[in-house]
């Protein structure tokens, strides 16, 4: 099929301006990234058979260098420039948290958060700290490895809160099983660190799980 034979309407770049990204498949707006094809293949078969190559669009934002690069109309730059793109969206979903309410845009935290943590092989525990109107001061990953109640300490925690001079914090970690289902261990951690923090005037808002593709809120369970 020669792209230009298709009628505007049905190319990615004039249905995207017509009718919003929302209304393109992922091979489409992969399209409008790589913007030509091969020989052999339009730029919408080459999207279409780098998907289902990959086995998702995340597959491939989260491929090494090497892996990327050999594949069929792939490369350096194009590499460079997905990094790029990728860095992007995550500095516009930090900036966002940073100018507003973090409990105002729980999909967009939920979003940060993910891609902050759903792609790392070891589990993080990641905090953002909130001022007492619950806008970001700032995020950090304060522990790593296997996390556990022995590995997560409560005094740490606090000091960082304190050094912060943070009025709330969201807690964050990730099941690299992919499994987001928060487990025992997990609900102890989150109950010593609640505790901890009532000492010193400081409240935990909410506690997300992040796994392959889903996220579980403490605070949407009840349990905070």
């Amino acid at each position: 099929m020669i792209l230009k034979s298709l009628p505007n309407e049905s190319m990615p770049r004039e249905k995207l301006l017509q009718r919003g990204p929302q209304a393109l498949t992922d091979a489409e707006l992969l399209a409008i990234f790589l913007r030509t094809g091969t020989q052999g293949m339009n730029v919408i078969e080459l999207a279409d058979f780098l998907i289902q190559d990959f086995g998702s669009l995340r597959q491939l934002f989260s491929a090494s260098e090497k892996e990327f690069c050999q594949h069929k109309g792939l490369g350096q730059a194009k590499y460079v420039q997905l990094q790029a793109v990728l860095e992007m969206t995550q500095r516009y979903l930090a900036e966002t948290l940073k100018r507003g309410d973090a409990l105002t845009s729980p999909e967009q935290t939920k979003l940060y958060l993910s891609s902050i943590l759903r792609d790392r092989q070891r589990e993080a525990f990641y905090i953002l700290f909130l001022d007492n109107q619950h806008r970001v001061i700032k995020d950090e990953i304060l522990f790593e490895g296997t996390l556990d109640a022995a590995s997560v300490y409560p005094r740490e925690v606090v000091k960082r809160a304190l050094h912060h001079n943070a009025a709330a914090l969201i807690l964050a970690h990730n099941h690299p099983s992919g499994v987001a289902e928060p487990s025992q261990s997990d609900r102890r951690i989150t109950r010593r660190l609640i505790d901890a923090l009532a000492l010193v005037d400081i409240r935990i808002l909410d506690h997300f799980v992040i796994g392959d593709g889903e996220s579980v809120s403490f605070a949407e369970r009840g349990w905070i």
